[in-house]
């Protein structure tokens, strides 16, 4: 067997273990932290509840927010999907999913609208129809490009969009600080 053939089938063994780990840890997720940044590159943290249609992310916020109105201005951001401190083994690793992604506004009254709004109403109730006739909501549709997948201290794996899972080949890893250096 080559080379080739072994990292392939590692690949293949990792994509079976990750991929449905990473499934399971977004559907439990039901918000997304956007950073944002504005015409100026102001930078701006916020959250969305989200839902997946398509293999994108899609969220429907007020442009009376300032995440929207900058997602508007500058359509790329960067978003993750965090473990809950309390059920974190360690709160300096908790399990995160994070990419970055390109952003476009969906236009009311297309099937692409129809379908979200229906899905995000099934997800989260009926205020997303009170929300969605509201004329200052927009529907942003978020598609990942690469992105990352920590599970732990040294559990980092590179994910695409389609949540294709690679190792992330570290050169260094963490070093203790020498006795000599220490203040």
């Amino acid at each position: 067997m080559n080379q080739a053939e072994t990292s392939t089938e590692k690949q293949q063994r990792l994509q079976g273990r990750l991929g449905p780990v990473i499934a399971e840890f977004r559907q439990q997720c039901q918000t997304l932290q956007l950073a944002t940044v504005d015409e100026q590159g102001q930078p701006n943290v916020s959250y969305a509840p989200f839902i997946m249609h398509n293999q994108a992310y899609y969220i429907l916020i007020s442009k009376i927010a300032r995440h929207a109105r900058n997602l508007l201005a500058q359509p790329k951001v960067s978003l993750m999907m965090i473990e809950d401190e309390a059920q974190a083994k360690s709160i300096f690793a908790r399990k995160r999913l994070t990419f970055d992604a390109s952003v476009k506004a969906v236009e009311r009254e297309t099937p692409e609208w129809q379908q979200v709004i229906e899905s995000l109403t099934d997800r989260f109730g009926e205020i997303v129809t009170g929300l969605s006739v509201l004329e200052d909501f927009v529907l942003f549709q978020l598609a990942p490009q690469q992105g990352l997948f920590v599970k732990g201290f040294g559990q980092a794996f590179q994910v695409s969009g389609e949540d294709l899972v690679d190792f992330i080949h570290l050169t260094e890893g963490h070093k203790p600080i020498a006795k000599a250096e220490v203040v």
